[in-house]
């Protein structure tokens, strides 16, 4: 007999009037905030000038929102997008691409160390990933309450069906599950953390960043290879990933794993040339 897990979230909390609060928005701010006060702690560590830590949450933020909704508009669908420009600012309906999110967040931490800290780039990475990997996780658990970003049909017993007419079962129709598929959302998520408690000991107890650099190529590493693997199981986002060799997010994690690569390298180097 297959099992699996019959998933019937809701992706709203509650309503305000037209405004719903989802599930994914909340996770998302959980993230942001626990973020914060783990990065508090590494300035309260390294007695760091405490009005960089408010600079770093705002360009942070912005650099993400931007960044990710900019990635999802571009990178899946430009055609659509470019021809009806204000769509993109409609972030409230859904679509936002993680790498887009790093690229934006990467512009942002550009502008924030020249106009703030004037240390370099990867003094800043080295803390920010830190809590990075919790963020990620929880948008991930934003997507399985959302029921998207599923993979493949699979027997495995941990499978889960996901009702794929969602809107309209939200109206009062009666749900069309999909097959039972591989939960890649809890995937993801799972190294995610596993990237979280990591980062945070390789800075707390091993206190890593004094190599700097490394702490964000082996998040990098961890983050954007383990992406590779995982979208082997998942379906397309978007019909024109089907005649590809790589999809979409394969392709675009190569370069971040190569720069996480280059990261650990240089960090380790310079490490062993100080001795």
């Amino acid at each position: 007999m297959l099992n699996f897990v019959t998933w019937t979230a809701d992706p709203a909390i509650f309503t305000i009037g037209p405004r719903e609060i989802r599930w994914y928005g909340l996770a998302f701010a959980i993230g942001f905030a626990i973020g914060y006060m783990i990065v508090a702690r590494m300035w309260k560590k390294e007695n760091l000038n405490p009005e960089w830590i408010d600079s770093l949450l705002m360009y942070t933020v912005l650099g993400t929102i931007i960044g990710a909704r900019l990635g999802h508009c571009l990178f899946y669908a430009p055609e659509y997008y470019l021809a009806h420009p204000l769509e993109i600012l409609k972030v409230w309906e859904g679509g936002l691409a993680s790498h887009g999110g790093t690229l934006g967040i990467i512009v942002a931490i550009y502008f924030y160390s020249k106009r703030a800290t004037h240390k370099s780039m990867l003094w800043t990475f080295d803390k920010l990933v830190v809590p990075t990997g919790l963020v990620a996780a929880m948008i991930r658990l934003g997507n399985l309450m959302n029921h998207e970003i599923y993979g493949h049909p699979t027997d495995l017993p941990w499978s889960f069906r996901f009702i794929e007419n969602l809107h309209a079962w939200r109206m009062g129709a009666e749900p069309i599950f999909s097959p039972p598929s591989h939960p890649t959302q809890l995937y993801e998520a799972g190294v995610y953390l596993f990237t979280f408690f990591l980062c945070m000991w390789l800075y707390f107890k091993k206190e890593t960043y004094k190599k700097e650099g490394f702490i964000f190529g082996i998040f990098m590493i961890l983050v954007f290879g383990s992406r590779i693997l995982i979208e082997l199981l998942k379906n397309n986002q978007e019909e024109f990933e089907d005649g590809m060799i790589l999809n979409m997010g394969q392709w675009l994690s190569i370069p971040f794993v190569i720069l996480g690569i280059w990261c650990v390298w240089r960090a380790l180097k310079r490490s062993k040339d100080c001795k």
